[in-house]
């Protein structure tokens, strides 16, 4: 296992002075490439091709279709070449074009020239950082090899705490580290080293976005135009069939590119539709087992097992149920937290590690999952805004701050957006006041006037920021790092690129039906689950993160957040702290919560050695 580093320094041989102050293994055939050994993660090379070299985390999921682009280019490729030479070779021969056309999970620096070109995948499976010192850049998918970095000498970037204790996650590309950043998905980052008198500012590329396209039709960019006076979505006899089939082609496809050869596969199911659809299509397309894991907290507590269980029994699954307790919970939370790059304020970090685990443990290389289909397809939070925006007056016409969509979004996380007055110590509040709000991370979606190749339909609009916030930076994160510590790929049908574009093709009516959520998507799948599966509520996994904090995880939240380490950060009001950790400051028992972002942001900032 290994994650990679690159470097780019203005004289030869400093670069890798560098990478092997980060704890890189240097190579003298690939100056400034390099390998992180012994961090959990999929980093091969350094590999060339065309004069450029590259090391990166690659997993492509349609070979074939790159092998036939490459050899139309007059460029083939050997057919045994490994995905990270294949992704190159598809950079060095097509440009971005190439890029766009790969279907994958990828991370990705290239030498090239005076360059270092640094290429994220499309949603955001793999991560990947940088940052500037010394006059040089380096780059890495590991955040704790930047950490390492003695040239960057960073400390806690304070506007990242707050964007953390907005969202339960970070939403861009700031992390925190001062001085480190993200490169975003769907984008090309072009380094070079700083000249004589100034530094050279990054270029950004953007090589794939998702585009709103209601007059396409359901086979997208090959869907017949409109007559003139037809509005999107309503040509002569236009109903969601059309639709819903060809998604389900596309479910088919992406299930299919997914599935590991000549091997049995693993699928992490919930219960819910989406991971029980994928699930079926498991099932229906790969000739090896199918094994289905889900979780249980107890059966004192309100579960989906009896969902789960029935998805297993319809699909002939291999099934186990784990279950997780608030001890295990305890002893394992700080393991969990140091092996993400970023806190991820989900309490089902734990029970996902365990799950990791227990698939490795089976001898599986690959797990499916159904993450992806409350962001493309329209899950539950959308409607707490939609019926916001229904009962105000005149949107953005009063000028108040507090009466803007970015706001209300930021509101409906119910995370502790509304409670950092009275959560952050008067220094922190103080040193805040002229920082970059988080409201910038969501108003680039969900902002009025011209569109700039946005969204115009509000629920399209709420769906892009959830796939480009949570989606890249919380959801495929979790995933992504979880299963790397356990060498295993956990891999997301529902985030393909392909089934993300027919999802912005899709008449918003067909996703939110009334009050059905992500309804084209059941339709969809109807014949291969149970009604009872496809037509049940939304209810999530129930977690119980109140009553962990008062039992199993007390000690633990007290001896973290009141302990002299805490203290001395200076980051959090004690006193309000304590009244969380009593039960109190809520009108509903939301505590928890609040806490667990609270408690998980201390442990990896002590897994980082950040003050």
């Amino acid at each position: 296992m290994a994650r990679f580093c690159a470097c780019l320094a203005p004289a030869p041989g400093r670069a890798d002075d560098h990478l092997a102050a980060m704890g890189a293994t240097v190579r003298p055939q690939a100056p400034g490439l390099a390998l992180v050994e012994g961090e959990p993660g999929h980093a091969t090379g350094p590999f060339t091709a065309y004069g450029r070299t590259a090391v990166g985390e690659v997993t492509l999921h349609n070979r074939p279709e790159l092998f036939a682009a490459l050899a139309a280019a007059d460029a083939p490729a050997p057919p045994d070449c490994p995905d990270g030479e294949l992704l190159l070779r598809c950079w060095a021969r097509l440009g971005t074009a190439g890029i766009r056309a790969a279907d994958g999970m990828f991370a990705l620096a290239v030498r090239d020239g005076a360059e270092l070109v640094l290429i994220r995948d499309h949603v955001g499976a793999r991560t990947l950082f940088y940052a500037r010192a010394d006059g040089c850049w380096a780059a890495s998918t590991s955040l704790r090899a930047l950490r390492r970095w003695p040239a960057l000498g960073t400390g806690l970037e304070l506007a990242a705490v707050r964007s953390f204790l907005t969202f339960a996650y970070l939403p861009g590309e700031e992390t925190l580290l001062r001085g480190v950043r993200e490169v975003l998905p769907g984008r090309v980052l072009r380094l070079r080293a700083d000249g004589a008198r100034t530094p050279v500012a990054p270029v950004e590329e953007t090589y794939w976005e998702p585009e709103e396209r209601l007059d396409a039709g359901p086979a997208g960019d090959d869907g017949a135009a409109r007559r003139p006076g037809e509005g999107p979505g309503e040509g002569p006899g236009e109903g969601p069939g059309p639709y819903a089939a060809r998604l389900r082609e596309l479910l088919e496809e992406a299930t299919a590119r997914r599935l590991p050869s000549a091997e049995a596969v693993g699928v992490l199911l919930s219960g819910g539709v989406d991971s029980s659809l994928v699930t079926a299509l498991a099932a229906k397309l790969h000739p090896h087992p199918v094994h289905t894991y889900s979780i249980s907290f107890g059966t004192e507590l309100p579960n989906e097992l009896g969902y789960s269980g029935l998805v297993a029994a319809h699909c002939h699954t291999r099934h186990r149920i784990l279950t997780v307790s608030g001890a295990a919970v305890a002893a394992r939370l700080a393991e969990a937290a140091a092996l993400l790059d970023s806190p991820v304020g989900d309490p089902l970090t734990v029970p996902n590690l365990m799950l990791a685990e227990a698939v490795a443990g089976d001898g599986l290389s690959v797990v499916l999952n159904g993450e992806g289909g409350d962001p493309v397809f329209g899950g539950p939070k959308n409607l707490p805004m939609l019926v916001y925006e229904m009962h105000r007056d005149d949107p953005y016409a009063s000028g108040v701050a507090d009466d803007t969509r970015e706001t209300a979004y930021l509101r409906s996380y119910r995370k502790c957006y509304t409670d950092l007055p009275r959560l952050l110590t008067a220094d922190a509040l103080d040193a805040l006041a002229t920082a970059p709000r988080p409201e910038r991370f969501v108003a680039p979606y969900l902002s009025p006037g011209p569109r700039d190749g946005r969204m115009n339909h509000l629920l399209n609009q709420l769906l892009h920021c959830n796939l480009r916030t949570k989606g890249a930076h919380h959801i495929l994160t979790k995933v992504e790092r979880l299963t790397a510590s356990q060498g295993i790929e956990g891999r997301a049908p529902l985030f393909d690129r392909r089934v993300v574009d027919h999802a912005f093709a899709t008449p918003p009516r067909w996703k939110l039906s009334g009050t059905v959520e992500k309804w084209v998507l059941k339709e969809a799948v109807r014949d291969l689950l149970p009604g009872t599966v496809v037509d049940r509520p939304k209810s999530g996994m129930r977690v119980p993160v109140q009553q962990w904090l008062g039992g199993p995880l007390r000690e633990l939240a007290e001896d973290l957040l009141l302990g002299r380490a805490a203290r001395e950060r200076g980051l959090f009001r004690q006193d309000t702290v304590r009244e969380w950790l009593r039960g109190g400051g809520a009108l509903l028992p939301r505590q928890g919560g609040k806490l667990w972002l609270v408690l998980t942001l201390e442990l990896w900032l002590r897994a980082y050695d950040v003050t």
